[in-house]
């Protein structure tokens, strides 16, 4: 078993000695990413900014090895934890290059000056993150994503043991929050890194994290490997989601179902049926879904989103039963579109309800519906 390098004890945050937070046991060992997630304002960047010695704490002890954090000096601590808090300093005139090297000044004494090592560890972590770049450019003209990044840099040049990002993928595009997590992972592996963050992308949380610290109400709710956290209807709970859905097998959203009787029959499988799926709820049109095996792609979607589902269990043939519901259900609705190109042995029947809703003219393939834009 590693040892933790940071870990609180019976920790209370909170502001101006008003408790926020209670009872905070937390740990985090070498190797390893804790990442934070709970509500708007349920106090993620309260904790970090305890640990790290930008608040005082209420109660409790936060430890860095076998130190108290309060027992630290300025110089070791900057040494050992790196800090990338969700606003950023506002530098004046000052280009984005001057702006990583300030991560090397706990090892350059009191001039600031820098040696070929510091400027060789500012040429690396820019060129990591890919800023190398902007090096020229002053910092207060650049993007709020490209800031982000430069932050980066100036956290990862200060070699730590502990790194620790609040919200590090805000303003990110999906390019660059993917190549963020790709690095931390590879910081993580490489040089036995321990990175604490806070993270509102649950599926993301859910990826790149070897534990999870969920925040509710004054107290951590639960706390443990991705596995155990994403589970059942735990994050509906969590963020008290009464709108829409949250799937978290998949880690995907899904806006509320259309209300009404459904007249629309969609026949998906594999997937192919996800984006009519969507595109009748943004029209708000009710639909059934079918026939479905329990484990096919477009089920958990179907689940969120259809008035009604035809399914069949996993791995069996389409009974005759199930047939008939679907069959029956057709013969309800006055617009039938097909998803599928070909079908096989298990599904074979959903080729039958084509030739059903051909008989009855009310078939549609996904792109003549797509294309006719109606109902």
């Amino acid at each position: 078993m590693k040892e933790a390098i940071l870990h609180t004890k019976q920790l209370t945050v909170g502001y101006n000695k008003k408790p926020l937070i209670h009872g905070i046991d937390i740990s985090v060992c070498p190797g390893q990413i804790l990442t934070l997630i709970g509500p708007n304002g349920a106090g993620k960047s309260t904790i970090l900014k305890s640990i790290t010695r930008q608040l005082e704490p209420v109660a409790g002890t936060v430890w860095i090895g076998d130190k108290p954090l309060h027992q630290i000096k300025e110089q070791e601590l900057a040494r050992t934890v790196s800090i990338m808090m969700t606003g950023w300093v506002e530098p004046e005139l000052m280009r984005c290059e001057e702006v990583v090297e300030s991560g090397r000044f706990p090892y350059t004494g009191r001039l600031g000056i820098l040696s070929d090592y510091d400027h060789k560890q500012v040429a690396e972590a820019m060129e990591l993150v890919h800023v190398t770049e902007l090096a020229d450019r002053n910092f207060n003209c650049i993007s709020d994503g490209q800031r982000q990044r430069v932050m980066l840099a100036r956290a990862i040049c200060q070699e730590p043991d502990i790194l620790v990002l609040d919200e590090p993928t805000s303003f990110l595009d999906i390019r660059h929050k993917l190549e963020l997590l790709s690095i931390l992972k590879d910081l993580v592996r490489q040089k036995n890194l321990a990175v604490i963050l806070s993270l509102h992308e649950l599926d993301l949380a859910q990826k790149i994290s070897d534990f999870v610290v969920c925040i509710k109400d004054d107290h951590i709710d639960r706390y443990g490997p991705p596995e155990d956290i994403f589970t059942g209807t735990y994050i509906r709970d969590l963020y008290r989601v009464n709108r829409g859905s949250y799937n978290e097998f998949y880690g995907s959203l899904e806006l509320d179902a259309p209300q009404g009787e459904p007249k629309v029959f969609v026949i998906g499988g594999g997937g192919t049926g996800i984006p009519i799926y969507r595109r009748l709820q943004r029209r708000g049109i009710p639909f059934v879904a079918g026939i479905l095996h329990t484990n096919d792609l477009d089920y958990p979607i179907a689940q969120a989103l259809a008035a009604q589902i035809i399914e069949e269990q996993a791995f069996e043939p389409i009974s005759e039963a199930t047939f008939h519901r679907a069959e029956e259900s057709i013969r309800q609705c006055s617009t039938v579109i097909c998803c599928l190109e070909q079908t096989g042995t298990m599904n074979r029947r959903n080729g039958q309800l084509m030739e059903l809703a051909k008989q009855r003219g009310c078939l549609l393939s996904a792109a003549e519906f797509c294309e006719q834009n109606c109902i």
